[in-house]
């Protein structure tokens, strides 16, 4: 890894926003899933959100080419269920907050993204569903000057997300570095040495301590680790 690339994963996730986070609920277009992700990304969003129970959690794919890599950078949370996806996070202190047409939504610009919020996307024909609708917190809207009454799902993420990052950059969000030090290290070295990352989940293994530039301190010692758990098995 070159020293201009790992300025680049460190700054990178100096700025991550940990609170702020996005649901797709049964978004089912891969490019949609793939656009959001890249959006994310873009926009200082580490953790993507995808309920996704027809086929099981296990079976999401997402489309690498409309993505454009960023899912190495986002780390995509499967759900079986809506009902759970946002318990679970307003359990751990966020606001959802649902793109959402009702007679309780307010214009996006005017809520406070500086606090702990994540943006629920409903599926591309239905949009929001009833049971998310009671759930969330809020609902939210774009205000729109024309003749259609919606924007693309991803369309949509990409207008409120770049609202909640403006808003974060004037309050100085983005100065210093908001993730723990214990995901900090994590992502770090997954950033830095995917390969290694694969082999290590591979075989169920701790990784390894990173030198400064980014290189595994011990390389030989975790080589002979790899051949070992390999011809264990």
């Amino acid at each position: 890894m070159t020293p201009d690339r790992l300025d680049r994963v460190v700054s990178t996730l100096n700025r991550r926003q940990p609170d702020l986070t996005v649901i797709t609920d049964e978004v089912y277009k891969s490019h949609n899933q793939a656009a959001i992700a890249r959006t994310c990304d873009a926009f200082a969003v580490q953790d993507l959100h995808v309920v996704w129970p027809s086929r099981g959690s296990g079976d999401f794919r997402m489309s690498n080419a409309t993505a454009a890599g960023s899912g190495s950078w986002v780390t995509v949370n499967t759900h079986d269920n809506i009902e759970s996806a946002i318990t679970g996070l307003q359990q751990q202190g966020f606001r959802v907050c649902a793109a959402h047409l009702t007679d309780r939504a307010t214009d996006f610009r005017d809520y406070d993204f500086t606090q702990p919020t994540a943006l629920l996307m409903g599926t591309e024909k239905e949009g929001v569903s009833d049971i998310a609708a009671e759930l969330a917190d809020e609902h939210l809207i774009i205000p729109m000057y024309g003749m259609v009454q919606s924007f693309n799902v991803s369309v949509a993420a990409a207008i409120i997300l770049h609202e909640a990052s403006r808003q974060r950059e004037a309050a100085g969000m983005f100065d210093q570095r908001r993730m723990s030090d214990e995901r900090f290290e994590q992502l770090l070295f997954e950033w830095c040495q995917p390969s290694a990352t694969k082999l290590c989940h591979k075989y169920k293994l701790p990784y390894p301590a990173l030198r400064e530039d980014g290189e595994i301190a011990d390389p030989q010692a975790f080589s002979q680790l790899i051949n070992e758990q390999a011809h264990s098995r």
